[in-house]
């Protein structure tokens, strides 16, 4: 049971103020935007700032539903993921990991490191040239999240890709939103 502490030393030290792990549907999704929002709110946060943190929140949470690979263990199939929101005295960090299969990591991480090239004017007409010349993938998105997240934040995305067997990395996203509102 000295885990139940360890993890409450561990979520404090980070300064993690919200953390779900398990199966991401659209239910689970909204009851976390619930509690965060609740959290925002109760925190007396700017509301230019709580817009922010709100907006990447919505796409890192849609980013795990819609794009997360199905992690097949022998017979057990889950859209297992993590996402945290932690508060520090100057900024927000927005993180979330999901399970992906090795063979859809490098076209994500030049999609990432593409956005991370981009100033705020270049990443402005990316978000243009996206919406005029996209076209839906079968998971539903156009590209759009990353884009979106990257202009709300005014902050490079961190990535990492561990890995997690022969066939599955674990995307792991961090995404920082400033406290002072510029």
């Amino acid at each position: 049971m000295k885990f139940i502490y360890d993890l409450h030393r561990t979520m404090m030290s980070q300064k993690l103020i919200l953390v779900y792990q398990g199966d991401f549907t659209q239910e689970s999704t909204k009851s976390i935007l619930s509690m965060a929002e609740r959290n925002l709110d109760s925190s007396g946060e700017e509301s230019s700032i709580k817009r922010k943190v709100f907006n990447v929140m919505v796409e890192a949470l849609q980013n795990i539903v819609k794009h997360s690979d199905e992690l097949v263990d022998g017979q057990i199939r889950s859209h297992a993921a993590i996402f945290l929101i932690g508060k520090e005295a100057n900024q927000y960090s927005i993180m979330s990991g999901n399970p992906i299969r090795k063979e859809n990591v490098s076209k994500l991480q030049a999609a990432l490191e593409r956005i991370n090239g981009l100033e705020k004017e270049g990443l402005k007409d990316l978000y243009k040239e996206i919406i005029k010349n996209t076209t839906i993938s079968e998971k539903g998105g156009a590209g759009l999240g990353f884009v979106d997240m990257a202009r709300k934040s005014g902050e490079k995305l961190e990535f990492e890709f561990p890995e997690m067997s022969a066939e599955y990395c674990f995307f792991c996203l961090k995404v920082n939103v400033p406290r002072d509102s510029e």
